[in-house]
């Protein structure tokens, strides 16, 4: 497409596999019953995505447990006491904790990945967890034995190896989500946080070829769960400045959802780097309603007022499912949107003219 266009990844998953993933912990069916509803899943998915017209497909992350925890998923050297995240309808969601070292995933994305492959007939995008968001894993008084430093130095050769075994997959894309940016500045609003956060994600970035970096791009937004958020109260003005120092080819940015885009826009219009790709969001998952082409064309039009052409793609907001357990928006609901955001990126640019 003239205008590139991606989802950010998850879909709702179908009912029956939401019910067998509780079954299967319970122990009430086997791992092969199980697996066989992540393969159906994640072909029924892929072959929804494709009817949409999408160019670039995902697998819905309909194997992962959440968008977050998946490398630790199933680990021993845990516990359930981490960081709490509250969302502004009251409702919460709790990392886990780390207790003994050495630092290792237990799942890297580049399984999820060529399970995907084998089903679409499309370029495959996957998206993996942001480094900084694992160290949130790491106990404030730290662990006898393994130091926060040793910590980080493990955590960083995971990430890398997270993204380099999806690049070297044949991923289309590769996207970090780093949907704690925004939350960062609401823990801390000084920024010192939110910087830590962005040296620790370019340590992992710099380990990669400006080839490479061309194919990763990073995902901010307010967070998405239950038809909620984290830190929708959090200004953009705060955040886009440390994050467009991200060493990374292309931003995936919430827009829809915001109630003044143009100054966001005007903002990354004056900092977005030549060869920095901005994806600007025109879906948005929480709302109910479905988008119209029209509703699509009309904010990538405003969006062309302020990024060049050349640098300027389309997306959703944020994953409609980014949590197993969340089906606050229907499949269909999510396809419809999908369908929207593709037909209105054609629309705007046969009205752009390219």
């Amino acid at each position: 497409m003239p205008i590139p266009t991606e989802p950010i990844g998850s879909i709702p998953r179908p009912p029956e596999l939401v019910a067998g993933m509780s079954a299967a912990a319970e122990g009430a069916i086997s791992a092969d019953e199980l697996d066989a509803l992540f393969e159906e899943a994640v072909r029924s998915t892929i072959a929804e995505l494709e009817a949409t017209g999408s160019p670039v497909v995902t697998d819905g992350e309909q194997r992962k447990p959440s968008f977050v925890s998946y490398p630790v998923d199933g680990l021993d050297t845990l516990a359930p006491e981490g960081v709490v995240i509250p969302f502004a309808d009251g409702h919460t969601r709790q990392l886990p904790l780390l207790t003994e070292g050495p630092f290792r995933y237990r799942t890297h994305a580049d399984s999820y990945l060529a399970a995907a492959r084998r089903v679409a007939t499309r370029p495959v995008k996957q998206a993996v967890i942001s480094a900084s968001a694992l160290s949130l894993l790491y106990p404030a008084d730290g662990i006898d034995g393994y130091s926060r430093d040793a910590f980080l130095a493990d955590l960083v050769d995971e990430a890398e190896a997270d993204i380099r075994g999806c690049l070297e997959g044949g991923a289309h894309t590769v996207q970090i989500d780093f949907t704690e940016a925004r939350l960062s500045l609401k823990l801390d609003p000084s920024g010192g946080l939110l910087q830590s956060f962005v040296d620790l994600n370019n340590s992992v970035l710099d380990r990669f070829s400006d080839d490479d970096r061309s194919r990763i791009g990073v995902h901010t937004c307010p967070g998405g769960d239950q038809d909620s958020t984290h830190s929708a109260d959090v200004d953009y003005a705060g955040l886009l400045p440390l994050l467009f120092e991200l060493r990374a080819g292309a931003f995936y940015l919430e827009l829809a959802g915001e109630s003044d885009p143009d100054r966001v826009l005007r903002t990354v219009g004056e900092i977005a780097k030549p060869g920095q790709r901005v994806f600007v969001g025109v879906i948005d998952p929480i709302d109910p309603e479905v988008e119209t082409p029209e509703q699509v064309r009309d904010r990538i039009l405003a969006a062309a007022e302020h990024i060049p052409l050349a640098q300027l793609g389309t997306t959703d907001d944020c994953g409609f499912s980014p949590f197993a357990d969340d089906g606050s928006t229907g499949r269909e609901t999510a396809f419809a949107k999908i369908r929207a955001r593709v037909e209105g990126t054609k629309l705007a640019a046969a009205q752009l003219g390219v």
